[in-house]
């Protein structure tokens, strides 16, 4: 299967869901243009809250859509841009990719992976009971989250839906994506 862009999402205003667009703007360096979260430094309020003039790391916000699959069989419907991202992929192994990882989106976009969403409560306001659908842990009793991959724009352009994601791995050795 190849990998494509299935939506892009922005909000100009803090809220927990993004309305589906049909393009966005990457802006190099600062997110998507028109949404809350872009800047160099934090935009998301608990991390304003804790040091304002720290990083931002979740300037984009990618997921993919085979976890909308995944909750289905749990009785939840979500569909992209409801978690609050703003690219929604298929057919990426996002959760698998190591902290690094280059994804070319279109034609010119460049997003750098940097970590995991760490999902918050706010995704059982939207849906009661869907936050333990998309945290869990292994066997091991280790947190696994599911609920997509932060990044920082490396290089700016238009993303649409139907765009393809090319992969580049970083050079190795690889690290394993933590929460950001």
């Amino acid at each position: 299967m190849d990998a494509t862009v299935v939506a892009v999402s922005r909000n100009e205003e803090y809220g927990f869901t993004k309305p589906n667009r049909e393009s966005i703007t990457l802006l190099a360096g600062l997110g998507v243009e028109g949404d809350v979260h872009a800047g160099v430094t934090v935009k998301h309020r608990s991390r304003v809250r804790q040091d304002p003039t720290q990083p931002n790391l979740r300037q984009v916000h990618l997921i993919h859509s085979e976890l909308f699959d995944e909750v289905v069989s749990a009785g939840y419907v979500v569909a992209p841009g409801e978690l609050g991202e703003n690219i929604t992929t298929r057919g990426v192994d996002l959760l698998g990719l190591p902290t690094g990882t280059l994804l070319r989106l279109g034609a010119e976009a460049v997003v750098e992976v940097t970590g995991l969403r760490n999902p918050c409560l706010q995704i059982d306001n939207f849906q009661r009971g869907l936050l333990k659908e998309v945290v869990g842990r292994d066997e091991a009793g280790e947190v696994i989250r599911k609920a997509g991959v932060m990044g920082v724009v490396r290089a700016g352009g238009v993303v649409r839906p139907g765009d393809a994601v090319t992969v580049t791995l970083p050079a190795e050795p690889h690290r394993p994506l933590e929460k950001v």
